[in-house]
């Protein structure tokens, strides 16, 4: 049995005889009180079995909560409210009845106290839930120093536990009040932690929001109970004087007051966040379509859906050029055809007879019912947009945007769009030009002088150790790809490896391999952290890689002797990785933006470290997205859940063998037809072995 498990089992068995042995203690002492026989030995025991029970219920949740890896947080809010906060609600049932069940039903002395004991092991079981909860939301994303500070305010209030078994009243000592307060102030400060609600959208938001008040519920519900009956000369032992008690509950109410007030106060402008994190992903998908070999109808179906997502355009079209028009659908979302055509005519007209309106100019209104060109036409819509889809040198077309409101588009909106446009302008001369160039024997042979240094600059080998096994795949689907990977033995029990994936192909990307190859080589000399090599490497590429083109990459530092992988994700594939512990197959879903796309000091925002602490047995996979994107002759993904399943079949394996597995199976189901650049990397932990 895990040694995890144990505990829980064991925390489970004794916190259950506990709390029955403190309801009978209770029940005797109770006894006691109101026959005239006080034992002295009977209250300080009831203080060590509620002390072992608080330790026992506490032990339990911190064993059986795991690690939040993804922003799903409305999951362990729900998980919370269910199985701790109802017990809130029925509490609230018991105190309501409690007169009527005294006065008609069951008129007994020891009421009461049983009452507040079943109250009392519900409030135990919420709080350690609620309190392993907030931990989790506090140490996303977690640093060092909050992992640290985290750490000593968990012992600072276990170590609250101990007051009771002295038998004091810690109100008469004013340095137990002032620890007290000291404590609750750090609890106050641990919960300005709120780092995860960021990653809520604004769906899970509102759900979250309706969680914390629900919880926040629980804890008033609790608090009533407790100190309602506080001073009751019924009851035996009141908990109200127990400091433990009172630090987890304020921390727990502190902790939820704060989510639930970020949350509401952000909800402005969660749409704004999401809708420029929409943006860039276009952006960034738009920037890929070269290296992954889409062509022009994708291109412009891709600016198309873009477009509207960023304006929110309530009707669009693309005129194209007789030239530029393939089999793409045109008029997507479009308003009826006769719509069209006048429109097109009006803004035809309007450019023949403006002077205002300049050659290959962006035209926006925002009140087209009193335009002298569009009034007479009596449109649905009030806002137009048309950007011109142009080169200095070629005119390819027009995009057309429409809403239904007044003054529907501003300068960001105008912004963001255009910058599309030109990206998708750059996009069509580059396949263009790479299609004549293909054609030219010229260029044929300095493919095969680019494959050469490609060639030369991947590593055939690995460092062969006893703590790991690497298996290593690279293919390319033309002569030049953009795919790379190295390593750097950083010391004697530390390796940094890198994986890459650059935008465009054939000598470009050669050269821009190289240039890699020696920043990963210079900076790593450093020793830096994943990050910061991201930071850095970014930094240097801003200066020297061209405007359209742009590196993704993933690095990874395996410290050996820690057991521990620390890595960083720049827009590259996600992590596969199975956890022999857990026999769970996932993937790491960290942030990450390419380099090159930000080319200013915002771009440290965009990348995040993380550290995961490896067990013997546990492999992960290393890839770039040929591998997911590999394509049926059907034109099926291969994809990231097809991927996953093959790790989970074959993990027992050797690196080798599940590195050959995974290939074998890309290639039957690609019918061994190459769409992309192909790389794949297979780690697998071993046991350390000693050194003879």
């Amino acid at each position: 049995m895990p040694y995890t498990k144990r505990i829980k089992r064991l925390s489970f068995l004794t916190g259950s005889v506990s709390w029955v042995l403190l309801l009978v203690n209770i029940l005797f002492l109770a006894r006691q009180v109101h026959e005239g026989e006080r034992n002295a030995a009977s209250p300080y025991l009831s203080n060590l079995l509620s002390v072992i029970f608080l330790v026992s219920v506490f032990l339990y949740q911190r064993q059986g909560m795991k690690v939040q890896k993804n922003p799903q947080f409305t999951s362990p809010l729900w998980k919370l409210f269910v199985k701790g906060g109802l017990s809130a609600y029925l509490c609230m049932l018991l105190q309501v009845g409690y007169p009527s069940l005294q006065t008609y039903w069951v008129n007994s002395p020891y009421l009461l106290d049983i009452f507040y004991q079943i109250v009392f092991g519900f409030l135990a079981y919420f709080l350690a839930k609620a309190f392993y909860t907030w931990r989790q939301f506090v140490l996303y994303h977690k640093t060092k120093d909050l992992e640290s500070q985290w750490k000593w305010f968990e012992i600072l209030v276990g170590l609250s536990l101990l007051v009771p078994l002295f038998n004091v009243e810690y109100m008469n000592h004013i340095f137990l009040i002032l620890d007290l307060g000291l404590l609750m102030a750090y609890g106050l400060y641990m919960s300005v932690h709120l780092r995860w609600v960021a990653y809520l959208n604004l769906e899970r938001k509102w759900g979250s929001i309706l969680l914390l008040m629900a919880i926040l519920v629980s804890v008033v519900l609790f608090a009533n109970f407790l100190f309602q009956y506080a001073d009751s000369p019924e009851l035996v032992v009141d908990y109200t004087d127990n400091p433990f008690i009172l630090l987890t509950l304020s921390f727990v109410f502190c902790y939820a007051l704060a989510s639930l007030l970020v949350a509401l106060f952000s909800l402005p402008t969660s749409q704004v966040f999401e809708q420029k994190n929409a943006d860039l992903l276009n952006f960034q998908r738009l920037s890929q379509t070269i290296q992954q070999g889409r062509s022009e109808e994708e291109v412009y179906a891709m600016l198309f859906e873009s477009a509207i997502k960023a304006s929110g355009a309530d009707a669009a079209w693309l005129d194209l050029k007789e030239d530029s028009k393939k089999s793409l659908p045109l008029r997507n979302e479009s308003p009826p055809d006769p719509i069209v055509q006048s429109i097109k005519k009006a803004f035809k007209e309007l450019k023949t007879d403006s002077t205002q309106l300049s050659e290959n100019k962006i035209f926006m209104n925002g009140d087209l019912l009193h335009h002298p060109a569009f009034k007479e036409l009596r449109l649905p819509f009030q806002s137009m947009m048309v950007i011109p889809l142009a080169s200095p040198k070629v005119e390819y077309g027009h995009l057309y945007l429409l809403r239904e409101v007044s003054q529907g588009f501003d300068a960001d909106t105008v912004s963001v769009v255009q910058t599309f446009t030109n990206q998708t302008i750059l996009t069509i001369e580059n396949l263009r030009l790479v299609t004549e160039s293909l054609q030219n024997e010229r260029y044929k042979e300095e493919l095969k002088i680019a494959s050469l240094v490609q060639d030369r600059l991947i590593p055939k080998t690995f460092p062969t150790d006893t703590w790991f096994e690497i298996s290593s795949y690279s293919q390319a689907a033309k002569e030049v790809g953009g795919d790379f990977y190295d390593f750097l033995q950083l010391s004697e029990s530390r390796i940094a490896i890198i994986i890459g994936d650059v935008s465009g192909k054939g000598i470009s990307a050669a050269f821009h391999m190289a240039q890699m190859k020696g920043i990963f080589h210079g900076l790593m000399q450093q020793d830096m952290l994943p990050d910061e090599f991201m930071v850095q490497a970014n930094s240097a590429l801003s200066r020297c890689l061209e405007r359209t083109s742009f590196i993704t990459s993933a690095l990874y530092i395996i410290d050996y002797k820690m057991q521990g992988v620390s890595f960083a994700r720049a827009g590259h594939c996600h992590t596969l990785y199975y956890n022999s512990m857990t026999e769970d197959t996932f993937y790491f879903q960290t942030e990450g933006l390419g380099l090159g796309i930000v080319r200013d000091k915002s771009y440290a925002k965009r990348i995040h470290r993380l550290h995961y602490d490896y067990n013997p047995g546990d492999v992960m996979v290393i890839y770039t997205d040929g591998i997911v994107e590999a394509r049926s002759p059907e034109q099926d993904e291969y994809g990231e859940e097809r991927l996953k399943y093959m790790l989970s079949q074959t993990y027992h394996l050797e690196a080798e063998d599940i590195k050959s597995a995974i290939i074998n199976d890309v290639s039957e189901f690609s019918n061994d037809i190459l769409y992309d650049d192909q790389t794949l990397l297979v780690i697998k932990f071993k046991p350390p072995q000693p050194k003879i």
